[in-house]
């Protein structure tokens, strides 16, 4: 088994910290790790918050730490930050704003910036969260900037997705152009104290009245940040969404589908990579006048021609 693997079960946080990085940086020791860290699993709740900034997703994911803490069971957050395509910057914002728990030896923050990974969301990000239930964390969250793809990337990572709107926000028209419905298991109506709540949630129920294909039909949560209001039936909900994955076959069948979609990406960066790297070691430049079409095309059959495929 691999060393860090061996570390994290002696409860060792800087070895957690330490295969996070591993699999942030590439490392060439990652997949032998992670296939440790999947045999350690233990079977940890993961909860994605997604929505647009201004949200309120991290007060909301603040409150939800404190009342899974008052149950005495331990929390991870991942926190995937925008990167600058220019720069390779992050924001990296949230664990400011959740510096309460930092103290609680129950409770690991971790930012992890998108890199300009092949999906929206990094592909880090689905690594991290293994790690932390490897590790022993018995929730583990990941909040995602709600810009984009990465909406649409969570569903590939967590179980159980959590889509936070706000009255009078205009949330609702982009869930119809993005597509957003495939991926909420559920609906956080935030700041539910403000005007065009009854609104918002007469148009969601539309939505899901619409759009529900399975026996578990999208729960419509209100929550008032502020106020600690809502934050036990959003967790009632996000446990009772988690008993209809692992006892239907409903569930069953969308984790399977889940674990393939997993499988086919991680064959696709494989190839990614090793056709990359072929490019750049025989010298095959792409001008900014290529036909790209042609271009990958020939790329491509060469790496195979060459024995790469």
């Amino acid at each position: 088994m691999h060393q860090l693997v061996e570390q994290m079960k002696r409860n060792d946080i800087r070895a957690l910290a330490r295969a996070i990085t591993m699999v942030e940086n590439d490392h060439p020791e990652k997949l032998d790790m992670l296939s440790d860290v999947f045999a350690s699993k233990k079977h940890a709740r993961y909860v994605g918050i997604t929505g647009s900034p201004g949200a309120g997703k991290s007060s909301l994911v603040n409150r939800l730490i404190t009342h899974i803490r008052n149950e005495s069971k331990t929390v991870a957050v991942i926190a995937v930050d925008p990167t600058s395509p220019f720069s390779g910057g992050a924001l990296l914002g949230d664990r400011v704003r959740m510096n309460e728990h930092f103290t609680d030896d129950g409770v690991y923050i971790r930012s992890m910036a998108t890199r300009g990974s092949l999906g929206g969301l990094a592909r880090a990000t689905k690594d991290a969260v293994r790690i932390c239930d490897a590790y022993g964390f018995d929730v583990v969250i990941v909040e995602t900037v709600g810009v984009g793809q990465s909406e649409l990337d969570i569903m590939k990572i967590v179980d159980t997705t959590a889509l936070v709107l706000t009255p009078n926000s205009g949330d609702v028209l982009q869930i119809f152009k993005a597509g957003i419905m495939e991926i909420a298991d559920m609906f956080v109506i935030n700041k539910a104290d403000l005007d065009g709540v009854g609104k918002l949630k007469g148009l969601l129920k539309e939505l899901v009245m619409m759009s529900s294909k399975d026996a578990h039909k999208t729960p419509i949560v209100k929550t008032i940040t502020t106020e600690n209001k809502g934050i036990d039936i959003f967790w009632k909900k996000i446990n009772e969404h988690h008993d209809y994955l692992y006892n239907t076959e409903e569930g069953h069948k969308r984790r399977k589908q889940q674990q393939e979609l997993e499988v086919y990406e991680l064959i696709r960066e494989e190839i990614w990579r090793d056709v990359r790297a072929y490019a750049e070691n025989t010298d095959m430049t792409i001008e900014a006048e290529d036909d790209p079409y042609k271009r990958a095309k020939d790329i491509y059959n060469q790496w195979k021609k060459e024995g790469g495929g």
